[in-house]
């Protein structure tokens, strides 16, 4: 009987956390997968630690990718996989015992997903409150609706954790390179296609922050390269969903609110007015106070104020006043 599952780890230089990841790999309670690593111009001793474990467990397949980055390992990685079902983790993570096999039986018993991501535990610089914030929250968003309704916010299904049919990536693609950071241009791509996203609500994996993660390090991970990944698939979602289109209305007035907003215009969507809560800022052209929205203007509503609480208390606001998430509303920071 073939396999049905590939797990694919990339790895560079990663000697102080690889020998754990793949312990956790292979100590699954669910046994049955190819074990694909990928050491993309490893000069530590990250390859003799793969290869102690080739010699111990069948499962294990040692590929190299000489091209830099973890976008072309990935893919090579992926690509091998000849199983329905591919997992990614990275060499910092630790998988639960029971990961793969909560997500392999989701995946066989809902043929309307095609990716299971988990819960994760964050596990890194307690001090990075910004970081561990932004688990939290993702951490909430589990459902199809909730994904799909808060793509333009984060990535709400953490890389490492997602587990996906082979058939989806062949259809749409897997990471593209480029100045942009990979995973959520991919996410954004798959759901422009009407792929579905599942979170299990069990905490699966444990994610580890260093101060070396892409996130941290990388230009690419920017909030400005963010942005900039959003605009176009932001657009063609509003393109389908905005009634009022090409028009939109953006709650935020401030400089950078109004910078990111603008990446919009490049893709024909015209801002027709701005919303804030200052009123030194309302004095500005086309700019009103919150207090005067009302559903009856006719408006489509992105919301690009990032301040930590507020994007609840828009939300809040706008439901209150009769928009509806998504046919209405959305929130982007």
């Amino acid at each position: 009987m073939s396999k049905l599952l590939t797990v694919v780890l990339p790895f560079f230089n990663a000697e102080k956390t690889l020998n754990n990841a793949i312990k956790s790999v292979l100590n699954q309670s669910f046994t049955d997968f190819d074990f694909v690593l990928v050491n993309n111009n490893s000069t530590d001793k990250s390859v003799e630690i793969v290869e102690k474990y080739i010699s111990q467990d069948k499962r294990i397949i040692l590929l190299h990718e000489k091209e830099q980055g973890v976008t072309f390992a990935s893919n090579k990685g992926m690509q091998y996989a000849k199983t329905d079902y591919i997992a990614r983790t990275d060499a910092d993570d630790i998988l639960h015992k029971n990961k793969l096999e909560k997500q392999i039986i989701f995946l066989e018993n809902n043929n309307n997903i095609d990716i299971v991501g988990t819960r994760v535990n964050y596990i890194g610089d307690t001090e990075n409150k910004g970081f561990k914030a932004f688990v939290d929250i993702t951490n909430k968003i589990t459902t199809s609706q909730q994904i799909e309704l808060n793509r333009f916010v984060e990535l709400q299904v953490i890389n490492p954790t997602i587990m996906f049919r082979k058939s989806v990536a062949e259809k749409y693609g897997y990471y593209k390179h480029g100045d942009f950071p990979e995973d959520y241009e991919m996410f954004l791509r798959w759901l422009d296609n009407g792929v579905k996203f599942y979170k299990l609500e069990d905490y699966l994996l444990d994610w580890q922050d260093s101060e070396t993660r892409l996130t941290r390090t990388d230009e690419r991970y920017s909030f400005d390269a963010f942005y900039r990944t959003k605009a176009p698939y932001l657009a063609k979602y509003l393109s389908k969903n905005n009634k009022y289109h090409p028009k939109v209305a953006v709650w935020g007035a401030g400089r950078l609110s109004r910078k990111r907003a603008e990446m919009l215009l490049d893709y024909g969507i015209e801002i027709d007015l701005f919303i804030d809560i200052d009123s030194k800022k309302i004095k500005r052209n086309n700019t009103i106070h919150y207090s005067k929205l009302e559903k009856s203007l006719n408006l489509f509503v992105l919301s690009y104020v990032s301040n930590r609480g507020a994007k609840e208390k828009i939300k809040q606001f706008l439901e209150e006043k009769g928009f509806i998430e998504g046919k209405d509303f959305l929130l982007i920071a």
